[in-house]
C-alpha cells in the first residue's frame, strides 16, 4: 500500500492498552481489516469480547487479527503505533515497523511531548512519519490530532486526514510543527488546578465541579474561543487583564501530586487517585464512560463543528 491507496486496505495497529483497542474498534467500524500487534493478546481478546454487543454489532469480527508477533510484510495501507512517552521506546517501534513495511507506507505514532523530528531521525523514510494523538474511546469520540512538520510529505498528511474524516468518523485537525496542542492546553488547566488545590483555594471536588458544570456544558457545543465570541470577548479581556498575573507559573508538579504517584495512587484501577475507589468501581465507571461517549457522540452530530451556524 502507498500513501494514496484504497482507504479500505488493511491497517497494522501496534499497542497494548485500551486506547489501542478502541482505535481498532474505530477502524473495524469503517470496514477495514486490522492486525493488532500487542504484548498482551489475552487482555485485547477480553476487551473485544466485552465490547461485542455494544461495539462490534456494526463490524465484522473476522476483520480483526490479534498477534503478539510482528507480522510479515503485507499490503497494509498504514501503520498506527501507540507507545508510552519515551523516545527510545518510540524509536524501537518505528524501527520494527520499518523493517517490514515498504518505504512508501505511512507510519502514524502518538507523541505528546517528544518532537516529531526526533522520531524521524535515523529512519528509512522520515517523510512518511507523522504524529497522531487519539483519546479513548476512539471508536466514539471525534478527536484526532495530526502532527506534521517540514519533513513530512503533505500527501501522507492529506491521506491520513481524509481517511480519518471520511472513514473513521473523526473531526481531525493538523498541527504544522513538532508537537500537538491538546496536551499543552490540558496541562495548563491542570497546572492551575494543582495550584489552587495546593494553596488551599479549592479542593478536588471544587475543581471538578467548576470544570464539569461550566466548561463541561459549553465545550461539546463550541470551543473556548467561539464561546467567548458568543458571550462577548470584551468581558473576558477585562477579567484576563487582572487575572493573568495571578495565574500559576509552576514548572514542576506539586508535592501532593508527586506523593500520590510515589504511593501508587495511579487512578481507578489502583483503587485510588484523586478519589478513593472500592473494588469493582473501575468497571462501573468504564461502562458509564462508554455509555456517556455514545450519547455525547449523538449530540456532537446534532451540533457539528463546521465553522458555520446552522441555516
Amino acid at each position: 500500500m502507498n500513501k494514496t491507496g484504497n482507504h479500505q486496505q488493511p491497517v497494522l495497529l501496534s499497542g497494548s492498552n485500551k486506547l489501542a483497542y478502541s482505535i481498532a474498534l474505530c477502524l473495524l467500524r469503517a470496514g477495514q481489516k486490522v492486525t493488532l500487534l500487542t504484548s498482551d493478546a489475552g487482555a485485547a481478546s477480553r476487551y473485544f469480547t466485552r465490547h461485542t454487543t455494544a461495539s462490534l454489532t456494526k463490524c465484522d469480527p473476522e476483520n480483526l487479527e490479534i498477534t503478539t508477533h510482528l507480522p510479515a510484510a503485507s499490503d497494509f495501507s498504514m501503520a498506527i503505533a501507540l507507545t508510552g512517552e519515551d523516545l527510545s521506546e518510540k524509536q524501537q517501534v518505528i524501527a520494527k515497523l520499518e523493517a517490514i513495511l515498504p518505504e512508501e507506507t505511512l507510519i502514524a505514532i502518538n507523541t505528546e511531548v517528544i518532537p516529531l523530528s526526533e522520531l524521524q531521525e535515523n529512519t528509512v523514510a522520515p517523510e512518511r512519519i507523522l504524529g497522531a494523538n487519539w483519546v479513548e474511546p476512539a471508536d466514539t469520540t471525534y478527536f484526532l490530532e495530526i502532527i506534521a512538520n517540514g519533513i513530512t510529505l503533505s500527501s501522507y498528511t492529506d491521506y491520513f486526514c481524509k481517511t480519518a474524516a471520511e472513514n473513521w468518523n473523526k473531526d481531525p485537525y493538523v498541527i504544522s510543527g513538532e508537537s500537538g496542542i491538546r496536551m499543552r492546553l490540558f496541562a495548563a488547566m491542570l497546572r492551575e488546578a494543582f495550584y489552587l488545590v495546593g494553596n488551599g483555594y479549592a479542593n478536588i471536588g471544587d475543581i471538578d465541579r467548576a470544570c464539569r458544570n461550566d466548561a463541561g456544558y459549553y465545550l461539546p457545543f463550541a470551543g473556548n474561543l467561539r464561546y467567548m465570541d458568543l458571550m462577548g470577548t470584551h468581558a473576558y479581556g477585562m477579567v484576563m487583564k487582572d487575572l493573568n498575573p495571578e495565574l500559576a507559573r509552576d514548572v514542576v508538579a506539586p508535592d501532593f501530586f508527586t506523593e500520590m504517584i510515589r504511593n501508587k495512587q495511579l487512578g481507578m484501577e489502583s483503587g485510588a487517585g484523586f478519589y478513593s475507589y472500592q473494588p469493582g468501581e473501575s468497571e462501573k465507571w468504564a461502562l458509564l464512560m462508554e455509555e456517556f461517549s455514545r450519547e455525547i457522540n449523538g449530540l456532537f452530530q446534532k451540533y457539528p463543528f463546521n465553522g458555520k451556524a446552522p441555516s
